[in-house]
């Protein structure tokens, strides 16, 4: 038994109202979608980014973020929602692929963002902090769910679920204390939205598109590695890699063009201050 073996008893469901059932999950992605939005729009005044741009592409963004991450898990889940179609939609019970949101609610606000001809790159960097700050939050949900299934732990550390209704209830009674591999990923998140925080007030401030591609590219990395603590997801190609692998393999190599173009560019103007400077005398001219 690990020195410090965290016993979490919660039951995944908070109530139900009118047939509506309320989860831990439920409640915490929702606490995520609205504090990553908020973030986000704060991000872009700092940029200057037209504040209408940036709500209405995050009110396309959060949907299809949403039918992204149902979309990915029903399908490396297939086995079972394909033999119970209803169960696709029951969404507010748990079940969403992290990935599957992030790639989603990106290709949404970017085909939309490219429609309507708004500022790409600049963007992509707000988006950053909204996606991380969503992520992490939502993660405390899964971590209360025990929706997420890890390996029996060596450390001095671990997890066990003692309530009957959580997913990980009987892995915990199989292998005792496992990794909290979404509370290590929620950690990771956190670290990661400090660096993006550092790279775009100070280094990256004039650099557009960058602080995106650091993003993806070191969430993908974390990602990558963290899966091998996971026992939950399906494998793939000849079970050397587990789908959120390969996906994380691909978001890489999809990255790394993006990076090399975002470096290539040159920097930004400094932005023009449209408030007079204090001693400056302002003449009008008829």
């Amino acid at each position: 038994m690990p020195v410090l073996a965290i016993e979490i008893p919660w039951s995944p469901n908070i109530t139900s109202i009118g047939g509506f059932l309320l989860t831990w999950h439920g409640l915490f992605t929702a606490i995520g979608i609205l504090a990553g939005v908020q973030l986000a729009l704060r991000m872009g005044a700092v940029v200057r980014y037209d504040p209408d741009d940036a709500y209405t592409l995050a009110l396309v963004g959060v949907p299809s973020g949403i039918i992204g991450a149902r979309a990915m898990f029903v399908i490396e889940n297939w086995d079972f929602y394909g033999s119970d179609i209803g169960q696709i939609f029951a969404i507010t019970e748990g079940g969403i692929s992290i990935w599957g949101a992030i790639i989603g609610g990106i290709v949404g606000a970017l085909l939309f963002a490219l429609w309507r001809g708004y500022a790409i790159a600049r963007g992509l960097d707000i988006a950053a902090f909204g996606l991380l700050l969503g992520q992490a939050v939502g993660r405390i949900g899964d971590v209360i769910n025990g929706e997420h299934l890890a390996r029996a732990t060596d450390l001095p550390w671990g997890v066990i679920y003692t309530s009957a209704n959580s997913p990980a209830f009987a892995h915990s009674l199989t292998v005792g204390p496992h990794h909290p591999a979404t509370a290590y990923e929620l950690l990771g998140d956190l670290f990661i939205l400090g660096v993006l925080f550092w790279l775009f007030l100070g280094p990256f401030r004039r650099r557009a598109g960058l602080t995106f591609f650091v993003y993806f590219i070191g969430y993908a990395t974390m990602r990558f590695f963290l899966t091998y603590l996971r026992v939950d997801s399906a494998e793939t190609l000849g079970g050397l890699l587990r789908v959120p692998q390969l996906v994380s393999v691909l978001v890489i190599l999809a990255s790394l063009p993006g990076l090399w173009f975002a470096l290539r560019r040159p920097p930004e103007p400094p932005p023009s201050d449209p408030t007079p400077r204090p001693g400056r005398v302002q003449v009008r001219t008829p």
